[in-house]
C-alpha cells in the first residue's frame, strides 16, 4: 500500500513539474539563437565599406576629369554638376530611391501587381525603414554584409550615374534645370533600371549579365546624355571657335581617381572579398591598361602624335567596357574587351566630331558606345569557369546569351531615351533649359554660382562681381 501511494505521488509530482520543465526548455531556445553563428562576415563587410568609399571618390574624380576639359570660365559650374549629386542623391536614395530599386519584400502572387514588381521596387524600405545595420538584407542580395552596407554601396552608383550625363550639356544648361532633371531622372529612370537588372526585375530574370553597370550606369547615362544634348541644343559658338581643354593636368588627375575608384566599382560588385572580387579587380586593371594602350597606338599611327587626353580617354573606354563583364570573363577576355571597346570609342568620338554634334565632352561616344560594346562582348566572352552564377557566352558554346544581352541593350536605349525626352519636355514648361546667349560668353561660373575659378585676387576671386564681399577693394577717399 505504501509503495503504491509513493508511486502515485511521484507520478503526480512529475506531471505537475512538466510545465516547469517545458518553460526551462523554452528558455533555452533564445540563448541558443543568440549563440548561433552570425552570418555577417567582417572581412566582406570591411571590403564593401572600402569599396563604397572608392566608388564615392569617383564622383570628385569625374568632376576633375570633366572640369579640365571645359573652358576656364565654366570649370566650377562643370565640377558642381558632379558634386551636387553627392548631396542630392545621398538624400533621395535614403528617402525613396533605394526602396524603388531593390525592395521586393512584399510577395505578390498574381495580377497586375505581380507584373509591376518586375519593373519597379516597392515602398517598404522608404526612409531606410527595416534596413538593418547588423543583419543582411532579407531578400538575399548579399548574405554576408549588413543591409545598410549594401544600401550605401548601391547609393554610390546612383550618385555617379546622373553626374555622367552632365558631360554632354555643360557650358549652356542652367543649373536649375540640371538640378531638377537629375532629381527626376534618378527617380524615374535610374531606380527602375537598377531594379530590372539587380533588383530581381525582368532583365535579371531572363539571365542578362551586368556585373557592375554596363546597362544600368553607362548605357543609360550615355543615351540620356545624347538626348539631352539634342533637346537643349548646341553651344552658340560650337562650330565657330575651338574648344580646347583649359587644364589637361586636371583631366589626368581625374582619370587617376576614376581608375582608382573603379576597383571598388567593379571589385565591390562581388559583394564580398573572395575570389570573385579578385577576378573583377584583375580584369578591371587589365582592360583599362589595354584600352589606354590601344587608343595611344591608334592616335599615334593615324594622327602622328600620342596625346595625354587620348590615353586618358583610352583608359576610360577600357574601364567602361569591362564594367558589365568584370566578374564573368578571363584575363584574356579582359584584354580583348578593353582593346575592342577603345577602338570603337575612338572612332565614335571621331564620327561625333565629323557630324558636328555638340555632345560637349563625348559622353555618349565613350560611355554610351563603351557600355554597349562591353555589354555585347559580355555575351561573347562570359564563362562559368570564372563565375558559376553567371552564364556561358558565345565562345563557351551559348550564343543565346548574346541575344539576351542585345535585348537588354535595346530596352535600355529605348527606356533611357524616351524617359529623358519626356522629363526635359516637362521641365521646359516651367523653366528655361539653357542660359542666355550673353551668359555663355561671360561663363557659367559667375552667372550660376557667383564665383570664379581663377580670379585676379586669390583671396577674393569673386570680389569683382560681388561688391559686398569682404575681399572687395575698398574705395579710397581723396
Amino acid at each position: 500500500m505504501f509503495k503504491k501511494s509513493l508511486t502515485i505521488a511521484l507520478v503526480t509530482l512529475w506531471l505537475l513539474s512538466w510545465p516547469l520543465m517545458g518553460n526551462a526548455l523554452a528558455q533555452e531556445t533564445p540563448s541558443a539563437a543568440v549563440a548561433a553563428p552570425n552570418p555577417i562576415d567582417t572581412g566582406d563587410t570591411a571590403w564593401m565599406l572600402v569599396s563604397s568609399a572608392l566608388v564615392l571618390l569617383m564622383t570628385p574624380g569625374l568632376a576633375f576629369f570633366y572640369g579640365g576639359l571645359v573652358r576656364s570660365r565654366n570649370v566650377l559650374n562643370t565640377m558642381m554638376m558632379s558634386l551636387v549629386m553627392m548631396g542630392m542623391i545621398g538624400v533621395t536614395w535614403t528617402l525613396w530611391g533605394y526602396s524603388l530599386a531593390f525592395d521586393v519584400t512584399t510577395p505578390v502572387s498574381e495580377g497586375f501587381a505581380k507584373g509591376l514588381e518586375t519593373f519597379i521596387g516597392g515602398l517598404d524600405w522608404m526612409f531606410l525603414n527595416g534596413v538593418a545595420a547588423d543583419k543582411p538584407d532579407p531578400i538575399g542580395y548579399a548574405a554576408t554584409i549588413p543591409h545598410q552596407v549594401f544600401m550605401v554601396y548601391q547609393m554610390m552608383f546612383a550618385i555617379i550615374t546622373p553626374a555622367l550625363i552632365s558631360g554632354a550639356i555643360v557650358e549652356r544648361v542652367t543649373f536649375k534645370t540640371y538640378f531638377w532633371f537629375v532629381l527626376l531622372w534618378s527617380t524615374f529612370i535610374y531606380s527602375p533600371l537598377a531594379h530590372w537588372v539587380w533588383g530581381r526585375g525582368w532583365m535579371g530574370a531572363m539571365g542578362a549579365l551586368d556585373f557592375a553597370g554596363g546597362t544600368v550606369v553607362h548605357i543609360s547615362s550615355g543615351v540620356s546624355a545624347v538626348v539631352a544634348a539634342w533637346v537643349i541644343g548646341p553651344r552658340k559658338d560650337h562650330l565657330n571657335k575651338p574648344h580646347t581643354p583649359h587644364n589637361v593636368p586636371y583631366v589626368l588627375l581625374g582619370i587617376g581617381l576614376l581608375w582608382f575608384g573603379w576597383f571598388g566599382f567593379n571589385g565591390g560588385s562581388a559583394l564580398g572579398s573572395g575570389a570573385l572580387a579578385t577576378v573583377a579587380f584583375v580584369t578591371t586593371m587589365i582592360s583599362a591598361a589595354a584600352g589606354g594602350l590601344t587608343w595611344t597606338i591608334i592616335e599615334w599611327v593615324l594622327r602622328g602624335k600620342p596625346t595625354a587626353i587620348g590615353i586618358a580617354s583610352g583608359f576610360l573606354a577600357g574601364l567602361v567596357g569591362i564594367t558589365p563583364a568584370a566578374g564573368f570573363v578571363l584575363p584574356i577576355g579582359a584584354i580583348l574587351i578593353g582593346s575592342i571597346t577603345s577602338v570603337c570609342c575612338f572612332f565614335a568620338v571621331s564620327l561625333r566630331v565629323k557630324l558636328g554634334f555638340d555632345d560637349t565632352l563625348d559622353t555618349y561616344p565613350v560611355h554610351g558606345v563603351g557600355g554597349t560594346v562591353g555589354a555585347l562582348l559580355t555575351g561573347v566572352f562570359a564563362t562559368k569557369a570564372v563565375n558559376e552564377f553567371g552564364n556561358n557566352g558565345l565562345f563557351a558554346g551559348n550564343p543565346g546569351l548574346l541575344v539576351t544581352q542585345f535585348i537588354t541593350v535595346v530596352a535600355t536605349y529605348v527606356f533611357a531615351a524616351v524617359g529623358t525626352f519626356v522629363i526635359l519636355k516637362i521641365l521646359a514648361q516651367f523653366m528655361e533649359l539653357r542660359v542666355l546667349s550673353s551668359a555663355e560668353d561671360q561663363g557659367l561660373d559667375i552667372l550660376e554660382h557667383g564665383e570664379e575659378a581663377y580670379g585676379e585676387d586669390f583671396a577674393g576671386g569673386f570680389s569683382a562681381f560681388n561688391p559686398s564681399s569682404p575681399f572687395a577693394p575698398k574705395k579710397v577717399e581723396s
